[in-house]
């Protein structure tokens, strides 16, 4: 019996060394592995692996605004490193798929011995493809394929394969092994439901909608699952919709309706919003319509998607012409904060144009920018949406100014005592909003005195008499003292105390000339309003001005930007009722022939008969006579005149470009190249008068053209270089200079001297062998020319190479010249201020010799 204990853990010692054994081919081995891969390794690894899964699930946002893919995964785009797991579920899966295999497996004379590899692998093949390694889950499938051709889950490793080609855009060979699969028997049914969903997928990817809606139909009677079912045929009903049949599409979502709570309310409800998009709204059913959107709303299990319920019963009054009911409808979706971004951003875009159609720009403007938040930066909508919200700036811009203009010119139109009487109107509203004021704050510091007071009631001060009286109560007068002056601060003994320094008797407003400021005085009298009317004719034509400009822009901005004609002849009309000015009456009516044209409006032959009759030499005139001549302008084009000009602006033909952008702009008056032979005339007079004279005339290019690309590059010059420019002004750095010019004037006419000096200095350095100096001739205004010698280290080195040039027989070079730094040389060229330079610096230190 003694043996007994020895013999036991020794058989059992003996069992577990041979029975682990993966070379043996025994009844043992066999299932000793199996078994052990079944319940320990591979069970592990498939919760893991289920673990994984619902979490994908549970973090996947369906987008109903595009088509659903058939499965909830989503493929993440960016590059990740090696080794970096998705889900460390899927991770802890393809461990213990590995474990099985290499522990377990049973490799034998060609053959698999262990009944449970095939398993391992599949989930090996799963767990990659949930990790989206797509490339290694395809050689786990296909090696089940080819190592286990009679495992009882080959199928199951055939649909996987084939979801991992798909998901590698192998559409069309994914379809072409399920055809051949499908010929297979013994195919379940769950499998049949699998197979036509995957396919339906891969026929949504190749945009064919029929036959993915076919397939689709197969996989929702075949699946076992409600879930799967309602997501089939919600899907279906996206496909119908797409392709045009919203009758069966409506028949789709009715089968996810029908099947209520057995599958997933998202679907549900989603369905339903999808069904009465679909429903054309007509005097008969309206009622029914807004009824069941009414009952989605008072439904409590509804409360997750109410910001999809109000956004279309906003979608509903909208349509019903009524704009404000579906902006308060529109509001209640946003205040639902719904995560979904895309219904957010319709949602701010349609309360933007609802705004702007009741031409509220401002409050538009924000809309639009509450919809840039919602809209991804990269997207062809974000840029659109931003080329649109900046032109709305301009529209807020000039309506702004037409609001004021108009009030001001209608005011100082009136009679004196209509104006008077405007005004004291004003005054007395002024005076109510005071006094309602005033009143609210004595309702407030009298509720807030209760307050208190109640609070001390129910205070226990320490006292010889509980009901001794408030002020025999030291401590109770000093709470209360505090108190007053926390709320009050320190006021005087006196009557109406409470209004510090307003004045207020039986409920009047009561001027106080002596604790009012004159400001406050002023706001009360109608001389403080009429004295700041404009009143010379100088000012009056300056805000009339002002106006028709606003006008002509805002004609431009809506018929260009917005394409919102009915505005643009709006402000057209009212700038050509409005005694414009010459250079606008052409552009304007143009411009209203061009929308009337658009919409087929017989006045658009009398504005072109106009146009032809009373300015007959135009451009305008050109184009309605004979489009086509002048489309074949060639070289008398404006894009032909403008690039001439700028090739003479190149080669610093500074005359000719000034005389044509004046001649061009007149005659071009109106169209797009204008605002580009602005800017290079701006140009050029910088480089011939000085910054001056390109800060007047950028100034004016920012104020004419404010919505061109060069009105814009104006106002950025004007704030970034105009000022650095200004700022470059001359110093007396004679002494301590480390770069200095050798400068030659001439007279710019006078070009064979300034050649010939040019080829004399020019041998000199090759001569002398001074690399390091350079020649330039350097255009200083119209009258003048500079030929430079670059590269001079000091005042006295440049002195000196002048002389040097001047008393050597070679060159003997007797022009007059002036040397300066390369700071005070920048300085004249943007100002134009040798005079300057030469008067007070240059001549007052010169070296004598």
């Amino acid at each position: 019996m003694k043996y007994k204990y020895i013999i036991y853990p020794l058989s059992l010692l003996l069992l577990c060394t041979f029975g682990c054994s993966t070379k043996k081919d025994a009844f043992v081995n066999r299932n000793w592995h199996a078994l052990n891969a079944e319940f320990n390794t591979i069970y592990n690894g498939q919760l893991a692996l289920d673990k994984g899964v619902e979490l994908l699930k549970e973090n996947y946002r369906d987008n109903y605004w595009e088509i659903l893919p058939v499965e909830r995964m989503e493929i993440i785009e960016e590059v990740r490193l090696s080794g970096s797991p998705i889900n460390p579920n899927f991770e802890r899966a393809e461990e213990k798929a590995v474990k099985a295999i290499q522990k377990h497996g049973m490799y034998i004379d060609g053959q698999e011995k262990n009944t449970q590899s095939d398993e391992a692998y599949l989930l090996l093949g799963k767990a990659r493809y949930y990790d989206q390694r797509f490339v290694p889950a395809l050689e786990a499938f296909n090696y089940i394929l080819s190592k286990y051709t009679r495992s009882d889950i080959i199928n199951q490793a055939k649909i996987w394969r084939e979801k991992t080609n798909i998901r590698m855009e192998y559409e069309e060979l994914a379809l072409k092994n399920f055809k051949r699969l499908l010929r297979s028997v013994n195919i379940k049914d769950q499998d049949y439901a699998d197979i036509y969903a995957i396919m339906g997928q891969a026929y949504i990817n190749l945009e064919q909608k029929d036959s993915a809606v076919q397939k689709l139909k197969l996989a929702s009677n075949y699946t076992r699952s409600n879930e799967e079912r309602g997501r089939y045929n919600f899907i279906i009903g996206q496909l119908y919709n797409a392709m045009g049949y919203k009758d069966s599409a409506n028949l789709a979502f009715d089968k996810v309706i029908d099947l209520n709570r057995r599958t997933s309310r998202d679907y549900y409800i989603n369905a339903f919003i999808e069904k009465i998009k679909n429903i054309e709204v007509t005097p008969e059913n309206e009622e029914a319509v807004l009824e069941l959107l009414k009952d989605l709303e008072k439904n409590r299990e509804n409360r997750p998607y109410l910001d999809k319920i109000y956004h279309q019963l906003a979608m509903y009054y909208l349509d019903r012409e009524a704009p404000e009911v579906a902006e308060y409808y529109f509001n209640k979706s946003l205040r639902t904060d719904s995560p979904d971004k895309i219904l957010n951003a319709i949602n701010y875009e349609t309360l933007a144009e609802i705004n702007f159609d009741n031409h509220e720009f401002a409050e538009a403007g924000a809309y639009y920018d509450s919809t840039l938040t919602n809209i991804e930066a990269t997207s062809k909508k974000f840029r659109i949406l931003s080329k649109k919200r900046e032109n709305l700036d301009d529209v807020i811009k000039y309506e702004g100014i037409l609001a004021r203009n108009d009030s001001i010119l209608y005011v100082v139109n009136l009679p004196q005592e209509e104006r008077d009487a405007y005004y004291q109107k004003h005054i007395d509203s002024l005076k109510a909003i005071e006094i309602e004021k005033e009143e609210q704050e004595r309702i407030a510091a009298l509720r807030e005195a209760q307050n208190k007071a109640m609070g001390l009631a129910g205070r226990t001060f320490k006292s010889s008499d509980a009901n001794t009286f408030y002020f025999y109560n030291d401590l109770t007068v000093s709470y209360g003292r505090n108190e007053f002056r926390k709320r009050w601060g320190a006021r005087g003994l006196e009557d109406n105390w409470r209004l510090s320094d307003r004045a207020i008797a039986t409920n009047e407003v009561v001027v106080n000339t002596q604790n009012r400021s004159s400001d406050s005085l002023d706001i009360y009298s109608i001389a403080y309003y009429t004295d700041r009317l404009p009143k010379e004719d100088n000012e009056l034509d300056s805000i009339h001005s002002e106006q028709n400009f606003a006008y002509y822009q805002l004609g431009l901005i809506y018929k260009e930007k917005f394409r919102e004609y009915g505005l643009a002849v709006n402000r057209l009309e009212s700038l050509l009722g409005n005694n414009p000015e010459d250079k606008l009456v052409l552009p304007a009516k143009y411009n209203l022939y061009k929308i009337y044209e658009i919409n087929d409006s017989p006045l658009a032959q009398r504005l072109k008969n106009d146009i032809i009759l009373n300015y007959p030499e135009s451009r305008y005139a050109r184009i309605l006579e004979n489009p086509k001549a002048v489309l074949k302008e060639g070289p008398n084009s404006p894009k032909a005149i403008y690039a001439k000009l700028y090739s003479a602006f190149e080669k610093e033909r500074y005359d000719e470009v000034l005389a044509g952008t004046d001649k061009y702009i007149t005659e071009f008056n109106g169209d797009e190249i204008v605002p580009k032979l602005a800017m290079l005339k701006a140009t050029t007079e910088a480089r011939l008068i000085g910054v001056d004279a390109y800060e007047q005339a950028l100034n004016a290019i920012a104020l004419n053209y404010p919505n061109n690309s060069e009105g814009k590059k104006a106002k950025e010059l004007l704030e970034t270089l105009v000022p650095r420019l200004k700022k470059d002004t001359l110093v007396n750095d004679l002494d301590t200079a480390t770069k200095w010019k050798l400068v030659y004037p001439f007279a710019s006419r006078d070009t064979s001297g300034i050649n010939e000096l040019y080829k004399v200095i020019s041998k000199s350095l090759i001569d002398l062998e001074y690399d390091e100096l350079k020649l330039s001739t350097d255009l200083y205004d119209s009258n003048q020319t500079f030929v430079v010698v670059h590269g001079l280290i000091s005042k006295l080195r440049a002195e000196g190479f002048a002389e040097l040039l001047k008393i050597n027989k070679l060159y003997l070079i007797q022009n007059e010249n002036f040397v300066i730094s390369a700071s005070n040389y920048k300085s004249i060229q943007i100002h134009k201020s040798l005079e300057k330079y030469l008067t007070q610096i240059y001549n007052n230190n010169q070296t004598p010799y």
